[in-house]
């Protein structure tokens, strides 16, 4: 059985591409990286039950600058396609979310292999995003494109727009259409077009990403329409169905195996119960109050069969219809593949950083994060704090499992309190806790504090602890809805640090903020744990990390 989430811990909004090969056919998957950098992670399978990261598309500040980008703004929906001997790379680069304006513009890279090298970015257009590129089998391309609408009074979500792109001119070209304007379900987006049977289908999102999200389909004999929904839509939702745990499933897209199967890959999430502080200010119109999903948006994967009439279906485990996202699915007709065990640990003893590891809004550069400084060490030089959007020194990886446990050791002596080296449980820039060395304000010690940063409010949640010189271990371990943090040094065994602190500030559901029924704070990524310093006297000041440990736990 193909257990999912295939890609679990922050992987939003699949694209999903098969590409043929002698030895048999290679599978990626593109997903949403918003304000994280590198841009636009991509996963790859052979079989399409295992699957490991595999690389980066946008990784040069030249094709994305996301200096200043609020969070959840920066790479949303890409859409990877393989086409005409290359691979197709479109994704929005978001700018605000704040009121009626996005800021969306949409570009478009290209590579000779899914390793690069990707081309220098291809301006498209800013009428919307979750853009998409179609290549039709008379030899034609098109890109579709949510709209935004910005007007008082209007439909934000104004409908899918079809233009036709010319390969060789490389730009958008001839009349922009409106083909599709969603359906009651209201909120589409996500649009990925394929054609099958004479039929051009037209799938969608709607609904929002939170607990009311589904797919929808449309098709229609011709590109431009009109479209017809499929009968007895949403072709796949968890909204208000008794899932076996996957909920929030939409923003899908589809892909066929040589065999002829084809699959569903789709965004989803797993909430746990959420009795805390806030638990009821997050729209419980809204059908979410008293959940949360810490580990963010994450990518599933469902079966779908076509009946006599051109219209899918997807099925169960058990081969049975179902509009519900399920966690088992049967195994495609393709020769298992599994990859090597990843290592727990990272002694950064690499010239280069492993793909897990991220940092925010701007590229690892040797000027605040240097693996060659100290050898075995990862030198991170103190910027500004967690909470800002152009220069923080943060080094952080996804939380992909409730229970595990991420342990480093700092070798770090602050002058003043101002500096601050340690570890991070970080959603974004509001919400995070900090267990950090650092110099007391009245005393002058050496200590080591915990922060909590709480929709904004910062916190001590804790006495500081006095720590002797030397290198210091810090820990944080997750258990399914808590997690604790711990410390050491030499000859010392391990001892909490501050109360047990709830995973549901880490989420999409306490990020998100409505006011008069409208977001004005987006939450669509998920819980990172890292490693960080700051020196926010301007005089950059450096810590020396020994390595970064992730192990998941039953």
């Amino acid at each position: 059985m193909i257990t999912n989430p295939i890609l679990p811990g922050f992987h939003a909004d699949p694209s999903i591409c098969r590409v043929p090969g002698e030895g048999g056919d290679d599978y990626y998957i593109a997903t949403s990286t918003f304000e994280w950098w590198p841009g636009v992670r991509i996963h790859h399978s052979r079989d399409l039950v295992n699957w490991r990261h595999h690389s980066y598309a946008v990784t040069r500040t030249s094709q994305l600058d996301l200096t200043g980008h609020p969070d959840s703004a920066g790479v949303w929906a890409p859409c990877l396609s393989y086409a005409h001997g290359q691979f197709w790379l479109i994704y929005t680069d978001v700018r605000s979310t704040i009121g009626a304006h996005k800021d969306t513009h949409n570009y478009l890279v290209t590579a000779p292999s899914i390793d690069g090298p990707w081309s220098e970015p291809i301006y498209l257009n800013s009428s919307g995003f979750d853009p998409s590129l179609f290549h039709d089998d008379d030899g034609r391309s098109w890109l579709l494109n949510q709209q935004w609408t910005h007007v008082p009074g209007k439909n934000h979500f104004n409908g899918i727009l079809l233009q036709a792109y010319d390969r060789e001119a490389k730009r958008l070209v001839g009349p922009v259409k409106n083909i599709y304007a969603g359906t009651e379900l209201g909120v589409v987006e996500g649009p990925h077009l394929y054609r099958r049977n004479g039929w051009y289908y037209l799938l969608t999102a709607e609904g929002g990403t939170f607990y009311e999200h589904a797919v929808t389909l449309a098709r229609s004999r011709s590109i431009d329409g009109p479209y017809e929904t499929l009968p007895g839509n949403p072709l796949l939702t968890a909204w208000q169905k008794p899932t076996d745990g996957l909920q929030r499933a939409g923003h899908a897209s589809l892909v066929e195996t040589a065999q002829g199967e084809w699959f569903l890959a789709h965004l989803c999430g797993r909430p746990l119960e959420w009795t805390g502080p806030n638990a009821e200010s997050n729209s419980p119109e809204s059908g979410y109050a008293g959940l949360h999903c810490p580990l963010g948006r994450e990518t599933a994967l469902q079966r779908l069969i076509w009946r006599d009439d051109d219209w899918p279906e997807v099925v169960g485990a058990n081969g049975q219809a179902s509009q519900q996202p399920g966690m088992k699915v049967a195994l495609p007709d393709l020769p298992p593949h599994p990859f090597p065990a990843e290592p727990v640990r990272d002694d950064f003893d690499s010239a280069t950083f492993n793909g897990h590891l991220n940092s925010l809004r701007k590229p690892f550069d040797d000027s605040w994060a240097s693996l060659t400084a100290r050898p075995g060490h990862l030198r991170l030089t103190g910027r500004e704090s967690l909470m800002s959007l152009f220069d923080q020194s943060l080094v952080a990886r996804r939380q992909q499992h409730f229970n595990c446990r991420v342990e480093t050791r700092v070798d770090f002596e602050p002058e003043n309190f101002h500096q601050m080296a340690g570890l991070v449980a970080y959603y974004n820039t509001r919400n995070h806790a900090y267990l950090h060395v650092t110099r007391d304000i009245d005393s002058g010690e050496r200590v080591v504090r915990l922060h909590v940063n709480r929709d904004a409010a910062l916190s001590s949640v804790s006495a500081p602890v006095p720590v002797a010189p030397g290198p210091v271990d810090l820990a944080v371990e997750f258990s399914h809805d808590s997690y604790q943090f711990h410390l050491k040094q030499d000859g010392q065994d391990w001892q909490p640090v501050g109360p047990a602190l709830d995973t549901a500030m880490l989420s999409d559901e306490f990020a998100t903020r409505f006011i008069n029924g409208f977001a004005n704070h987006f939450g669509f990524t998920g819980n990172f744990i890292g490693i960080a310093c700051q020196d926010m006297a301007g005089t950059r000041k450096h810590a020396d990390f020994d390595f970064l440990s992730y192990e998941a736990k039953a």
